[in-house]
């Protein structure tokens, strides 16, 4: 393994990230300077999961045969060249097109990620070097979109998008220089698909996962414009929740890994899951003062990312294998989940509905946390 190439797996994938939050962290913004309404701009959210969870599973399928060097260095080649763009787009419908090439493309990385770091090094070190590769995500959140609320609202959201553009081309040069050569990766066999849905237990846990993300995305792609308006936060108030919801969930999600050999994955899921539900009824109950919220924003930072690591290590232990398959097919409803949620949120928003957005997280997570209960584990198992 040459050295330093998980760290540009775990940047790459941090790029993935913030490209995937970048618009929830500058709703208002990108409103004003394109002259459109807050729920249009959140259309660049709905409509991106939508590509990406149709993205994931068919460029898995599409590429399966490709290098993994050129493969990987060339997504994050274009999505700087995409990002560039962005920060010129002379008007919304340009920037939503950009943004949806961008995310087609950019779907493959984070599976094709994860299986070249279990190629890359011995099989008693696939478990700490895939955990931190996904450290980027984690990384994204505490710092990526904290630092892109900041940005936009004291320069612009064009200048957010001119620097996520040269993060992903260093990111692009770094695996261009690290990955080694001639990794290719077992082709997807269509079979496998038919598999998962044959299993009661995977398509239980992969609906646990939409509902997860769904009442989240009910809320959260519209929190910095929430918070300005019912609690009057200041775009520096604003950073600092998100970067306090990114940092609990980096936290939950090291605890996550710390406990979930000895708690087992459904015990750790229901702990991570009903500290999200309480963070998101703590906002339903104090979203209009600034205090409550830092303390809501805990508890659900500290639930989000840990829920879908759990998710991850159920759906691999439901059947083992099929686990490539399973894990790639989490992260498309992980997708479907977002689209859903923050279509039904803007219809909400735009009608200045803020407690049935509210009431609508909150059933969406208390529905994921009776379905975990439900799927139990029989004595003696995970």
């Amino acid at each position: 393994m040459k050295r330093f190439a998980p760290t540009a797996l775990m940047l790459g994938n941090f790029v993935t990230g913030v490209s995937v939050l970048a618009p929830a962290g500058m709703l208002s913004q990108l409103s004003d300077g394109l002259g459109v309404t807050v729920r249009e701009a959140s259309l660049l959210v709905t409509f991106g999961a939508m590509v990406l969870c149709i993205g994931s599973p068919l460029t898995a399928w599409l590429t399966s045969r490709f290098d993994r060097r050129l493969l990987l260095a060339g997504t994050l080649m274009f999505m700087s060249a995409a990002h560039l763009a962005s920060a010129f787009a002379p008007n919304y419908s340009s920037l939503l097109a950009f943004r949806l090439v961008m995310l087609a493309v950019g779907a493959l990385f984070t599976p094709q990620a994860a299986g070249t770091a279990s190629m890359i090094v011995p099989p008693d070190r696939r478990g700490s070097t895939m955990s931190y590769v996904f450290l980027g995500w984690s990384l994204a959140a505490a710092l990526g979109l904290p630092a892109i609320t900041y940005v936009a609202s004291h320069m612009s959201w064009r200048v957010t998008y001119g620097g996520i553009a040269a993060v992903a081309f260093v990111s692009s040069f770094l695996l261009a220089w690290r990955l080694p050569v001639g990794l290719a990766g077992v082709p997807v066999d269509i079979k496998t698909w038919t598999a998962l849905g044959r299993s009661p237990l995977v398509l239980v846990l992969l609906l646990i996962t939409t509902c997860q993300m769904a009442g989240q995305f009910v809320v959260f792609t519209f929190a910095a414009p929430l918070m300005a308006r019912l609690a009057n936060a200041s775009p520096e108030t604003i950073a600092l929740v998100f970067l306090t919801w990114g940092a609990t969930g980096f936290v939950g999600n090291m605890l996550a890994s710390r406990i979930v050999d000895s708690w087992g994955a459904w015990r750790s899921s229901l702990l991570f899951t009903s500290s999200l539900l309480t963070g998101v009824i703590g906002w339903a109950i104090g979203s209009e003062t600034i205090s409550a919220i830092f303390v809501a924003i805990a508890f659900w930072g500290f639930g989000f990312a840990a829920t879908n690591s759990m998710q991850q290590v159920r759906l691999v232990a439901a059947a083992p294998p099929l686990a490539s398959a399973s894990v790639s097919l989490n992260t498309s409803v992980l997708y479907i989940g977002q689209g859903i949620g923050s279509a039904i949120g803007g219809t909400f928003y735009v009608r200045d509905a803020f407690a049935a957005m509210n009431y609508a997280a909150t059933a969406f997570v208390v529905v994921a946390l009776i379905l975990i209960v439900l799927t139990k584990p029989r004595a003696g198992a995970n």
